[in-house]
């Protein structure tokens, strides 16, 4: 079920334990060949797929365009919340529907910069609800779900989502190849190895003058399909889990 679509006495008859999906996304910069709205499109297709699987046994809300993007903020269109303003913001949506009865959230993320707000709302929230034990509060980026099915796609040659990268411009090109620029010519932007194992923190200008991480240039339309297929099957793969969940367990 769409929530957009639904009167109030429609969601006030669903089963309390229906998982609320909220997809969160982006509309920041790109580099020089990808919109503004990749984040947002991408995780609409693969939240719209997931949808298409999965029917009536979910309530999906609508997708949440506005992110945590600060580190973008250097280059011209990216429009952010601030970390707390965010985190706020998705606080209230899962209350809202914690208020309503439902038990089984799950925040859908398509934005790297939503990670660590996102999981710190829903731990916020989790503390703040202690006393009730029938909460499930999820986060779950769509392209980190899980590997299976990605080592397939032989001609990849990205091992990890970068930014406007091999696998963001293949996805683009298979979903909205209009909107995707001149990309063949442009070099790899490296990873790099920000004092790992430890965690930078960092905004894009540091990493990236273009605006791009990874390998935009050897992206197609095929692998693009590839990726957008798995993803979205790995979602459900997970919103399979909730769905079964015992309401107790640790486990799912």
């Amino acid at each position: 079920m769409n929530l957009l679509e639904c009167t109030s006495p429609r969601i006030a008859s669903l089963d309390r334990r229906t998982p609320v999906i909220f997809p969160i996304a982006a509309l920041e910069q790109h580099g020089p060949h990808l919109p503004l709205f990749t984040d947002s499109l991408l995780l609409g297709e693969v939240a719209r797929r997931a949808h298409t699987s999965l029917g009536d046994r979910v309530l999906l809300a609508p997708l949440m365009w506005l992110g945590n993007s600060e580190h973008h903020l250097d280059f011209a269109g990216t429009l952010s919340a601030g970390p707390r303003t965010y985190l706020d913001l998705l606080k209230e949506m899962a209350r809202n529907f914690l208020h309503h009865g439902f038990r089984r959230i799950i925040f859908l993320n398509g934005h790297g910069g939503n990670m660590i707000p996102a999981q710190q709302a829903l731990f916020e929230l989790r503390q703040e609800t202690r006393g009730d034990p029938t909460p499930l509060l999820l986060h779950a980026t769509y392209w980190a779900l899980g590997e299976p099915g990605i080592p397939a796609i032989g001609e990849l040659t990205q091992g990890e989502m970068g930014h406007a990268c091999e696998w963001e411009t293949s996805m683009m090109l298979a979903l909205r190849p209009d909107l995707v620029g001149e990309y063949k010519k442009l070099p790899t932007v490296p990873f790099g190895r920000p004092f790992s194992p430890a965690n930078r923190a960092w905004i894009t200008r540091e990493r990236s003058q273009p605006g791009y991480i990874g390998s935009p240039h050897m992206a197609t339309a095929l692998k693009g399909e590839h990726l957008l297929a798995t993803f979205s099957r790995q979602t459900v793969g997970l919103v399979e889990r909730v769905i079964a969940w015992d309401g107790a367990s640790w486990d799912g």
